[in-house]
């Protein structure tokens, strides 16, 4: 018997691990928190390589709920998706395709570089999409953020994007009233103030990571949940387009596309307001977002019948480089910008600083709906205010 199939102890590098449709023998372990470790394994006898989350405990939740998802297609909905699933004593081994980095660590790399609005319209595309295709059986993800986006290939498949960690979703009609869910930075105004809650808050926590990724950094603090309600009233009193000069500081865009340009991004900033309502009854939905003139406008449109394996938005992020036909993968204009080394400044980044507060004074006419936001605002505001001086 080898000296590294696992019989007792911790799984450590070089184990051999059983599972129910194949044997795998542990590569490497590519990280771990709260909930266990993740480790890139090799599936023998073939060129398989997959993720194994080791999960202290039964995990039966999170297992339920990937055989849920197993009911749609994950490459259409843009779904991480289980490939087998195993117990190894008091551990839950779950095996699962093996993608390439986070969001988070896509960001990290390029020190927080904002995306251009064609790469964020690709990924928003395709994480509406998912949103969709867990509606459509009943899920929540409850715990969207930058980490838990992943690129699936950004060398052969630039910025195609798969949703992943359903260890805390849970079905809609399991949603209570005072639970407490999603990372705060990323947390629902609903969640903060104990309301009623359901797949709404997702279509929030997306907003706030499309935001991040245009901008660069995060929208707000996070040092008290009363205080991410006071600036989330305050992003609603500004309106988003107010906070953020967005089109400004798309540097890779040609002079001669500056109008076309700058009318795809104030449709992109509309969609974010719609996306970041306080009041979730006026959020969008996303059959809702996918009908969004951002990704319709001057796009034909898909045909009924179609096949839709290949997330749209992806095909509208190739488009405008048709005219360099090769069989060699292009490199994404962020790629193409990093590989100029930028000097590891600020850079962009405080440019934004700058013009947020420069642009703060800009008053804008507000429209109905901007105003009843904004007063709904106020008034989870005032509910924050009370919880916080009663405890």
């Amino acid at each position: 018997m080898s000296d590294n199939l696992v019989l007792d102890g911790e799984v450590r590098e070089g184990f051999i691990l059983l599972g129910k449709k194949g044997v795998y023998k542990v590569e490497k372990f590519l990280g771990e928190g709260s909930f266990g470790r993740v480790a890139k394994c090799k599936k023998l006898g073939t060129d398989k390589v997959v993720a194994i989350k080791i999960v202290s405990g039964s995990a039966q939740t999170e297992i339920n709920l990937l055989k849920e998802l197993s009911k749609i297609d994950g490459d259409k909905h843009n779904l991480v998706k289980m490939v087998d699933c195993f117990r190894y004593k008091s551990y839950t081994c779950i095996a699962m395709e093996l993608l390439d980095q986070s969001l988070y660590d896509f960001m990290r790399e390029r020190y927080n570089q904002p995306l251009t609005v064609e790469e964020i319209k690709t990924i928003a595309w395709q994480m509406i999409v998912a949103l969709k295709g867990l509606e459509s059986i009943n899920l929540v993800h409850c715990d969207i953020k930058l980490d838990n986006i992943m690129l699936v290939d950004q060398v052969s498949e630039p910025f195609r994007v798969k949703l992943i960690d359903f260890g805390v979703s849970d079905k809609i009609t399991n949603m209570r009233t005072g639970r407490l869910m999603q990372n705060m930075v990323y947390r629902a105004p609903e969640v903060h103030l104990g309301l009623p809650l359901d797949q709404r808050v997702d279509m929030w926590s997306l907003g706030y990571v499309l935001c991040v990724l245009y901008t660069g950094t995060f929208i707000h603090g996070w040092d008290s949940e009363y205080d991410i309600i006071r600036a989330m009233v305050n992003m609603q009193e500004k309106s988003v387009s107010d906070r953020f000069d967005f089109w400004s500081f798309d540097q890779l865009i040609p002079d001669h596309l500056e109008a076309a340009k700058k009318r795809e991004v104030e449709q992109f900033v509309d969609l974010l307001k719609r996306m970041l309502m306080m009041d979730p009854s006026k959020r969008i939905s996303p059959s809702e977002a996918l009908r969004h003139p951002f990704f319709t406008l001057g796009r034909m449109q898909p045909t009924a019948g179609s096949n839709n394996t290949k997330p749209a938005a992806v095909e509208v992020h190739q488009q405008h480089e048709a005219t360099q036909a090769t069989n060699v993968p292009q490199r994404p204009a962020a790629v193409l910008q990093e590989s100029h080394k930028p000097e590891k400044k600020p850079g962009r980044i405080q440019q934004q600083r700058d013009a947020i507060k420069n642009h703060q004074g800009a008053r804008r006419k507000r429209n109905p709906a901007t105003q009843q936001n904004r007063d709904f605002g106020q008034r989870l505001q005032t509910e924050a205010e009370i919880r916080r001086r009663r405890f």
